[in-house]
């Protein structure tokens, strides 16, 4: 039977080679393996693992595809749900959503159904198709960011006929798949390069270094340039701090100002002269996805590198993959571990940290066990460069120059389900209305604001 088939290992850099360099550290599937691997999905009656995809993909349609040997059929299958598959299969959390949800996993181990779109939307990137679109329908509709909730919006809405433009306020079009996630894991040029320009083979148009809010409003887009709607997809990027005593010394930045250097400065490339000083120690705070990022980084860049967590790590907030991989890699890991503050020389740079143990008491309003101080437990790493993952936040800026825009006390802007906020014709999805979430998250919420913005303005 297909479920005694054992899951097919996927190639990876060795642990001690990788943590030198910021290439991939995953190396994917051949031909061979992606269909050994399709052959174990039992091709379920009812699956679970399509209702379970924030974007919908028909998850064994495309496995059965590609079981076959049919990639191009897997490709187009993915491509009627998922403008970016060989994004996803490197950054979504597969084992929580559609693997998480696969029968074989119950008794053994789930598909890698996230290995397996990787594989497809790979070879879509080497081998591009030519896209039959409709004729333009006369509306136009600006986007606001490009990150992925931009870019799936943007996509569904092209495909459509509406004449997009997406609007970017650094340089380089990505939005966090370009600053926020290292080259390790998700590579520049030969992945988020291509799939943004299979959106801009749809028609769509960028432009970047236009800050809204600064640049332009929402107002003056749509009553002066004449956008029939909008889409905010400008996701969370104002960084978070802990408000300890310590945090304005040299050597304590976020995790955002930390990545973004690295990646979008490509401080990671020889070939790139961008100052990034990690010191000989750096210290880590938080259990995120970002923090794990942020750690691994500093490991690349010769730091002994350490992740400082207030709970344990069964609540640890990661990937498990992640988890795994920064292990592998020497990444020392304190947990119920919380600072209480940053401590500095004579001269105002970081010297080390300050840190109180944990143990757990009872769950939090989240489920999670509350973290209670020992006392008298203080302790201190000593460490050149403290750096801060503990969330992020929408910039305020936007909805502070638009008008009839509601947010929420976090500052997130308010929009039901479909992504329609408080100001007609303005609709909103991603981290901007959830705060810090994930990639593929941010994918649906720009999906369904695609199909509310067609609805609206069919009927307007």
């Amino acid at each position: 039977m297909a479920n005694k088939i054992p899951r097919v290992p996927v190639r990876e850099q060795d642990p001690a080679v990788r943590a030198t360099n910021f290439q991939e550290v995953c190396l994917g599937y051949s031909l061979e393996e992606a269909t050994l691997e399709a052959s174990r999905c039992l091709n379920c009656k009812n699956p679970r693992c399509i209702a379970a995809c924030p974007v919908g993909i028909q998850i064994p349609s495309f496995i059965e595809a590609l079981k076959s040997g049919d990639v191009k059929g897997a490709a187009e299958i993915i491509a009627k749900d998922s403008s970016l598959p060989s994004i996803c299969g490197r950054v979504c959390p597969q084992e929580s959503q559609c693997e998480g949800s696969c029968i074989l996993g119950i008794k053994g181990e789930s598909v890698a159904i996230g290995k397996l779109e990787r594989y497809v939307g790979d070879w879509r990137l080497n081998n591009p198709q030519p896209t039959e679109l409709p004729a333009k329908n006369g509306r136009r509709v600006a986007i606001v960011g490009s990150g992925p909730a931009g870019l799936a919006c943007a996509s569904d809405l092209a495909k459509l006929g509406y004449d997009v433009t997406v609007f970017e306020a650094l340089h380089e079009i990505g939005g966090v798949l370009v600053y926020g996630i290292p080259e390790f894991r998700l590579p520049k040029k030969g992945v988020v390069a291509k799939e943004i320009e299979s959106v801009r083979s749809l028609g769509v148009k960028f432009e970047t270094d236009v800050i809204v809010g600064r640049t332009v409003t929402i107002d003056s887009l749509m009553d002066e340039e004449g956008f029939d709607a909008v889409f905010i997809g400008s996701g969370a990027g104002l960084p978070r701090f802990m408000g300890i005593e310590g945090e304005n010394l040299n050597g304590v930045l976020s995790a955002n100002e930390f990545l973004t250097r690295a990646n979008l400065m490509r401080a990671y490339d020889e070939q790139y002269d961008t100052p990034i000083y990690v010191g000989q120690r750096v210290v880590v705070v938080g259990g995120g996805n970002v923090a794990m990022d942020a750690v691994r980084t500093a490991k690349r860049l010769g730091a002994e590198a350490t992740i400082v967590y207030r709970r344990s790590e069964a609540e640890l907030p990661a990937r498990v993959e992640e988890v795994h991989h920064a292990k592998e890699e020497g990444i020392e890991f304190r947990m119920l571990t919380n600072p209480t503050h940053v401590i500095g020389d004579e001269k105002g740079w970081v010297k080390g940290i300050n840190c109180l143990k944990m143990e757990l008491g009872e769950p939090d309003a989240s489920g999670r066990r509350s973290p209670i101080e020992v006392a008298g437990s203080d302790f201190e790493i000593e460490c050149d460069v403290v750096i801060m993952a503990l969330g992020t936040s929408p910039n305020p800026l936007i909805a502070a120059t638009t008008d009839n825009l509601e947010t929420s006390r976090r500052g997130c802007i308010v929009a039901d389900e479909a992504g329609r906020t408080t100001r007609p014709g303005v609709f909103a999805g991603g981290d901007a209305v959830t705060g810090a979430a994930t990639v593929i998250l941010a994918m649906g919420a720009g999906r369904k604001a695609a199909a509310a913005i067609d609805e609206y303005l069919q009927n307007k």
